[in-house]
């Protein structure tokens, strides 16, 4: 990921729903100018939601998602529409392509529950309106023809104005002045990618550029040589949580001390969540399940963080046999009620709304749900440090929390 790009997470995610042979793919080609889907005669010809992330004018970075039909048959059928569920969850607009000819159909009903239950902005478009004996438009659809272009331009300019406005957030420039010095640590083990630094890093060093602060970046093997030298006087500290412990014994008590986990777990907007499901890690019994959730597909490392480090610091934390699963990419369980526990990654690769709607998901069913992060702070017995930041979140704090 370039510095210079808008990461997947940050961008407008437009989904375009519908039946088969609604005129989805060819719907998407035209909007994108680009042969994005494959478009046949076929019903389903469309198996998998294919996504394409682009600049398109006049609706800026954006994420365009072609689905399944939901109507598909089979038991193929109803993993694709599985699939077409979840992309839902990710998106902040969904279209949804009706055929003129046909009309809204129980389907396209169904649908339109499932959008308004997930309070996501929708827009009708009434597709092939080229054709005769089309049916009247619902109120408010847009009608358009994806074979003559008719009506492209006049939807893409609706889905810009139907852009949620967010409120601003801030990964860390809102805890430091400009001009403050702050550290950033960034262990270079086995796990990290190989030149460059992760997402979070990279986002929080724009962010922290933004705000006028001077963020430096090292190693956690050179942090103590730095913290040594004269002049150094970090206004903040924020690690990577796999280096907790060692960075909570070297910065100072008095320096104010966080990780990205956390940061992210904020941004993404379910840090209090996160906070109150920690304390479930003391009443975990053996033979517990724990989901751990990760939002990006990266290939495993043999001390991968999510399958290997987390489950074994656990089990030595809590003395505990316990069950791990785990889960990547769009791909999260409908039933969580098997899961003791749900402990997510940052969600750096998804939506804002796609994290909260996990969030959402585990809430609903009252499963437990955290974050990386605040597990290992836990852990380490640097929970209760890492959030002097944010001092709403005091009272919520599990015993022990450090």
């Amino acid at each position: 990921m370039s510095l210079n790009e808008t990461p997947s997470g940050e961008r407008t995610h437009i989904g375009f729903f519908g039946v088969r042979n609604a005129g989805k793919s060819s719907l998407v080609n035209a909007v994108t100018g680009q042969d994005l889907a494959v478009v046949s005669d076929v019903k389903g010809t469309t198996t998998d939601p294919v996504k394409k992330a682009m600049e398109l004018l006049p609706l800026g970075p954006v994420v365009i998602i072609d689905t399944p039909g939901f109507d598909d048959a089979g038991a193929l059928g109803r993993e694709r529409v599985k699939k077409t569920k979840e992309i839902l969850n990710t998106c902040d607009i969904a279209v949804l392509v009706a055929d003129a000819g046909k009309g809204l159909t129980d389907t396209d009903r169904e649908l339109l529950v499932l959008i308004k239950e997930r309070k996501i902005p929708c827009l009708i478009a009434w597709n092939k309106t080229d054709l005769s004996g089309t049916k009247p438009a619902p109120e408010g659809a847009a009608q358009v023809s994806s074979l003559t272009g008719a009506g492209i331009d006049a939807l893409k300019e609706r889905l810009a104005r139907m852009i949620p406005e967010k409120k601003e957030r801030k990964l860390a420039g809102d805890l430091v002045s400009a001009g403050d010095l702050c550290v950033l640590v960034c262990p270079m083990d086995e796990s990290a990618p190989k030149g460059r630094l992760i997402l979070p890093q990279q986002q929080t060093i724009r962010d922290l550029m933004d705000r006028g602060a001077v963020p430096v970046v090292f190693r956690d093997t050179e942090l103590e040589i730095v913290l040594k030298k004269p002049g150094i006087a970090p206004a903040l500290v924020i690690t990577d949580s796999q280096a907790f412990r060692t960075v909570s014994d070297l910065v100072p008590d008095e320096i104010p001390l966080t990780s990205f986990s956390i940061l992210m777990a904020r941004y993404k907007g379910f840090l209090e969540t996160a906070v109150k499901g920690i304390s479930t890690l003391k009443d975990l019994k053996d033979g517990d399940r724990i989901l751990m959730a990760e939002g990006c597909t990266h290939h495993r490392q043999c001390n991968d963080i999510g399958t290997v480090k987390i489950p074994r610091w656990l089990k030595s934390h809590t003395g505990k046999e316990l069950v791990f699963e785990t889960c990547s990419g769009n791909g999260f369980p409908e039933d969580l009620t098997p899961y003791r526990l749900v402990i997510h990654c940052g969600g750096c690769m998804l939506t804002e709304n796609a994290v909260l709607a996990r969030m959402r998901q585990a809430e609903k069913q009252e499963v437990p749900f955290t974050n990386y992060g605040i597990a290992i702070a836990f852990m380490t017995g640097a929970l209760e440090r890492s959030l002097r930041l944010f001092p709403a979140l005091h009272s919520l704090l599990p015993e022990g929390a450090g």
